[in-house]
């Protein structure tokens, strides 16, 4: 008849029938069951076949010759982020930062501080766009092709950039001093430079521009070499339209290593003297606090018992 069997209805009713099932739809205990037409469970891995039911041959990798141009590119636009908003190698072309720096060094220069709002600090060694003509005369280095490219990328430093390096004496608001040989004096206080070359004297006594005493103005900044004896730094300047001073918007960055040659590598600190407190407005500060008792004490002294200045009087 059928796949079901159906009872009589006819006065009572019999046992329920239930759809009786083959022997192959029921899957074989602790197995599951696949739905027809599934191919997961095949040796594939569920992967499409081919029109004659081979699996596809796998992909090969590309050679490392076709990928080789890619590579290029990526460490290309890598080295080109990171002279622009990372650090850049520059070269240090004269001895006026000796011993500190030495003439053939390599130094990298922090150039991301200066993106978050950081400005130059005393003590610090900097790199600087040349203010007013400061290398004026200098000769220019004629590089080759393969220096060329290196320097556009950040691999080796630019001969075309007009950059120059010193160290950072004076911000904004401080009074840099300096009288015979020394010491030099910031805000009044003396530094300890340690850091100034062998023989030389902190301050120099030419007439050109080795004695002064300036106030540097907000957004600008005082740099001298370490070689004060040969150094052409701000004191040397004091004609131009910047009278001496970096304008802070100048400063590439911070030179933070000495990176070549290897028998020179370094880190360039900020030397103890400029931990002092050097701070141009505390010592007035604490000055008029000093004076206020100072003076009413003496005008109470010279009030009391004085009858001509200790009642209110009328001009007359």
């Amino acid at each position: 008849m059928g796949d079901l069997a159906v009872g009589a209805r006819s006065g009572h009713e019999g046992p329920e029938e239930r759809p009786a099932r083959s022997e192959e739809s029921v899957p074989p205990a602790g197995e599951d069951a696949v739905p027809p037409g599934d191919d997961s469970g095949d040796d594939n891995g569920g992967q499409e076949r081919d029109s004659d039911g081979t699996a596809p041959a796998p992909k090969k990798p590309r050679s490392f010759w076709k990928e080789l141009p890619l590579l290029i590119g990526i460490a290309l636009v890598l080295a080109l982020l990171i002279k622009s908003f990372l650090v850049q190698a520059f070269s240090i072309p004269s001895d006026s930062m000796q011993n500190t720096l030495q003439q053939g060094d390599r130094v990298l220069v922090d150039k991301l501080t200066p993106w978050f709002g950081s400005e130059p600090e005393r003590g610090e060694v900097v790199v600087f766009n040349d203010p007013d003509k400061w290398l004026a005369g200098e000769p220019t280095p004629n590089p080759n092709a393969i220096q060329t490219a290196l320097s556009w990328i950040g691999l080796m430093p630019s001969s075309e950039e007009k950059d120059l390096i010193k160290r950072v004496i004076g911000v904004g608001g401080d009074t840099v001093e300096c009288k015979g040989t020394g010491p030099l004096k910031v805000n009044g206080k003396a530094l300890n430079e340690p850091y100034v070359y062998p023989g030389n004297t902190p301050c120099t006594m030419d007439d050109a521009g080795g004695q002064f005493k300036v106030k540097v103005p907000e957004g600008k900044i005082w740099v001298m070499g370490d070689h004060r004896q040969n150094s052409l730094d701000s004191r040397y300047h004091q004609q131009d339209k910047h009278q001496g001073f970096v304008p802070v918007d100048n400063a590439v960055g911070r030179a933070i290593v000495v990176a070549w040659p290897p028998t020179r590598w370094s880190t360039l600190p900020v030397p103890d003297t400029f931990d002092q407190n050097l701070s141009a407005a505390a010592p007035g500060a604490f000055g008029l606090v000093g004076a206020v008792p100072l003076v009413l004490w003496r005008r109470r002294r010279l009030t009391v018992g004085n009858t001509r200045v200790s009642g209110p009087r009328t001009a007359g």
